[in-house]
């Protein structure tokens, strides 16, 4: 809003207004503002929270080898999240950008089935919060949602880049003059590492870059049940989940500024995203209202984000990737997110193929895998075997744990940065 507000009153050469146009200048606005909004707004709605007494049970001090309470704690933080991320966006981002207007709907969206999630546990004092079947359904509608609008709307576009040739020791890299709707992304690590989701249809012939839109939405739905799921499983600790996906959303950042400069786009032989500079904006607000979140979130918190927070900041970083076409590198990026996935699923399976046959056999201490760096020996299941039941050995402080899970975060999303090997030398 103020975006377009300045924009007119730099039409009657207004000082300063000329300011508002520059992608740079709002990114810093939103940082900031995402910042304030989330510190002022989360202690009024911690104290809120408390005077009515509405609190997510936890795991109290008897079970916590450091003698940790967190009964009451109030939870459905997301909402501080959701605020802060949204105020910013509608102020200072372009509203008639594609990009822009996607990444909203599914901060609402996702915002909308954490919520509900999160009321049927507290108020409803169910555990189970909402049925599984119900997320899985809500996230695949989104996904649905964002695949067939990257689909149908024209603004939705890619200058794909191409290497002309050598120029001595330098890679020429240009991309097409015509910008296109197109199922390709990236692959990262590779030279040419351009694929279209149509080659793996191919044997359709003359039908297959249709069929390729349909493998592209399949993928969309895929990536955003994963991320967001992955996120709402690595937020178990104080801490934990607003800063891992803080630091992703950094990275995504850059890679979203540089996908929309030709200039940038060549040098580092990736594809030029028109637009997607404004994805900058929300993206700053997000890493803004995440940190201002840490205020009181980090340990020992104040308040849960809750699977409103969870889900919806999961759900922003799968649908980030797949706007700018770096959805393959989310296994690196979000490797954290797929560690704990991957974690449960193995404890799950194992334990229910064991099951079957007599047998009670666990792989890990505790799922997520976070659980397991807390766990002493006295707290496992005497009945069962525990098949890394001496990794990691005794108990780490959730504090410790947290920050070597950042750290973990950050060396990952470094790594995404050698996602283009092959740019020009200098």
């Amino acid at each position: 809003m103020l975006y377009y507000l300045f924009r007119a009153l730099d039409q009657f050469g207004i000082p300063g207004s000329a300011l508002w146009s520059y992608v740079s200048f709002r990114s810093l606005l939103a940082l900031i503002l995402g910042l304030i909004i989330s510190m002022w707004f989360g202690e009024y709605f911690i104290k809120w929270m408390k005077r009515r007494n509405i609190g997510e049970t936890a795991r109290d001090a008897s079970i916590d080898p450091f003698g940790v309470n967190k009964v009451g704690v109030p939870s459905m933080g997301g909402l501080i999240i959701i605020l802060a991320i949204l105020i910013p966006t509608l102020l200072l981002g372009r509203l008639r950008n594609i990009y822009t207007l996607l990444m909203i709907g599914t901060t609402l969206w996702f915002g909308a089935i954490g919520f509900l999630d999160d009321y049927i546990k507290i108020f409803k004092k169910n555990k189970e919060g909402l049925a599984g079947r119900y997320k899985i359904l809500g996230q695949v509608v989104m996904g649905l949602i964002v695949g067939l609008t990257l689909y149908f709307s024209p603004d939705a576009v890619i200058r794909e880049n191409i290497e002309r040739g050598r120029v001595g020791d330098k890679i020429e890299i240009i991309h097409k003059g015509e910008a296109v709707k197109s199922t390709k992304t990236t692959i990262p690590f590779v030279k040419n590492n351009n694929f279209d989701y149509a080659d793996l249809v191919g044997f359709l012939g003359e039908h297959k870059q249709t069929a390729g839109w349909i493998v592209f939405v399949i993928m969309v739905i895929i990536v955003t049940a994963a991320v967001s799921n992955g996120a709402n499983l690595n937020d178990g600790m104080d801490g934990m989940a607003a800063g891992n996906s803080a630091f992703i959303c950094i990275a995504l950042g850059i890679l979203a500024y540089v996908s929309s400069h030709v200039e940038y786009a060549s040098y580092l032989n990736i594809m030029f995203v028109p637009g997607s500079q404004e994805l900058v904006i929300f993206i700053c607000a997000t890493v803004g209202a995440l940190i201002g979140f840490l205020w009181y979130n980090a340990y020992p918190a104040q308040v849960f984000m809750g699977d409103t927070g969870s889900l919806t900041i999961g759900g922003i970083i799968g649908v980030l990737a797949i706007i700018i076409h770096k959805e393959l590198l989310v296994p690196l990026l979000c490797g954290v997110f797929l560690f704990e996935s991957v974690s449960v699923i193995i404890q799950t399976q194992v334990f229910k193929f064991f099951k079957r046959r007599g047998r009670r056999v666990r792989v890990f201490k505790s799922t997520p895998i976070h659980d397991s760096f807390r766990r002493l020996d006295s707290q496992l299941d005497p009945t069962s075997t525990y098949l890394f039941r001496n990794w990691p050995s005794g108990a780490w402080h959730e504090a410790k744990i947290t920050v070597r899970f950042w750290i973990t975060t950050i060396i990952l999303a470094a790594l995404t940065k050698f996602d283009t090997p092959f740019p020009p030398k200098l």
